[in-house]
């Protein structure tokens, strides 16, 4: 009990305990309840006069209510946002959530899909670090696309970054690059703020600032930022490029996953692929046409390392197939 309850409990106990009656003949009673409420009320006073105390409470909206086992989920969607004295940027991952939605969680990688990006990551990691059998310049930047929106390319990208995450020699930065349809931050629940084209147009010069800290210690995002009506000429400036050479050189251990958009359906895919040392088209199964697929890659420079993933495939191919087919096109 405080101490300001204390007092009324006081202040009404006294009160409810004198004469109901007019009989003053016990002074002393009567002077005793006089220096009691005095007292009370004087307390009442000081305790008036000091500054307020507020007490926190949480309250989750509707939408926010939190999962079970899982009562940090409502903040985690907030805590990515711009805080009023700088850039809050540390969030945590609502495990819970992505292992529903079907992604790599670092409490799950015994899982089918675990298993899956297991055998597409690895002939990546060769090339990205000169173990293959051809040497890709600039292997470490990996960007993942696909023929037409909605074929899973996100939902690939976001599964390589975390089985990327696992590798115990190997830290990876998921870039948002989707400037016209950015998802990313959306599919792992979190908000997005100033990222990628807010650095390109010079309004955040210290990239560092502009990252996402992710709890999977090895996992950090870059958001795409604010939508620019010149997104593909930003991301063929003098600032994309020393950019990319910059994050290709500058920790020998990266990787940096590119979310882009979907080849035919934008002109920043072909600007970012010039950009990349391997691509990896997500084809989806009994919907991408050849055709479309053909068209698609030959936007791309044969040179560079080009991977398929056949994504959303319903046929089984035996013990050990996961699910996902990985081949190669080009290189």
């Amino acid at each position: 009990m405080s101490t300001i309850e204390k007092a009324i409990e006081k202040l009404g106990n006294v009160v409810s305990a004198s004469p109901q009656s007019n009989d003053a003949r016990n002074q002393n009673t009567s002077d005793q309840l006089h220096n009691t409420i005095q007292q009370a009320i004087e307390t009442l006073n000081k305790l008036a006069s000091q500054p307020a105390q507020t007490t926190k409470v949480d309250i989750a909206a509707p939408d926010e209510a939190p999962i079970p086992g899982n009562d940090s989920a409502p903040e985690q969607r907030k805590s990515g946002l711009p805080s009023a004295t700088g850039l809050s940027r540390d969030i945590k991952l609502d495990l819970f959530r992505l292992r529903a939605a079907g992604m790599i969680t670092p409490d799950n990688v015994r899982s089918q899909i675990a298993e899956e990006f297991r055998m597409i990551k690895r002939p990546l990691l060769k090339n990205a670090f000169g173990q293959g059998a051809a040497l890709v310049k600039d292997g470490n930047l990996i960007m993942v696309t696909s023929a037409f929106p909605s074929e899973g390319k996100t939902f690939n990208a976001i599964n390589l970054a975390m089985s990327i995450a696992m590798e115990l020699d190997n830290t990876v930065l998921l870039i948002d690059a989707d400037v016209a349809r950015p998802s990313v931050t959306s599919y792992l629940g979190i908000e997005s703020g100033p990222g990628l084209v807010d650095y390109l147009l010079g309004d955040h010069p210290d990239l560092s600032q502009l990252m996402i800290k992710t709890d999977i210690p090895k996992l950090t995002l870059l958001p795409a930022g604010r939508r620019h009506p010149h997104s593909t000429e930003l991301l063929a400036s003098e600032n994309m490029r020393a950019l990319m050479a910059e994050l290709s050189q500058r920790y020998p251990d990266r990787v940096v996953i590119f979310d882009s958009p979907p080849l035919l359906a934008t002109t920043e895919a072909s600007v970012l692929a010039s950009l990349m040392g391997q691509i990896v088209v997500v084809v989806e199964s009994e919907k991408t046409t050849q055709d479309a697929l053909k068209e698609a890659l030959s936007l791309l420079d044969v040179n560079k390392g080009i991977n398929l993933i056949l994504n959303k495939s319903r046929q089984s191919f035996g013990s050990d197939y996961y699910g996902a087919y990985y081949g190669t096109y080009g290189q």
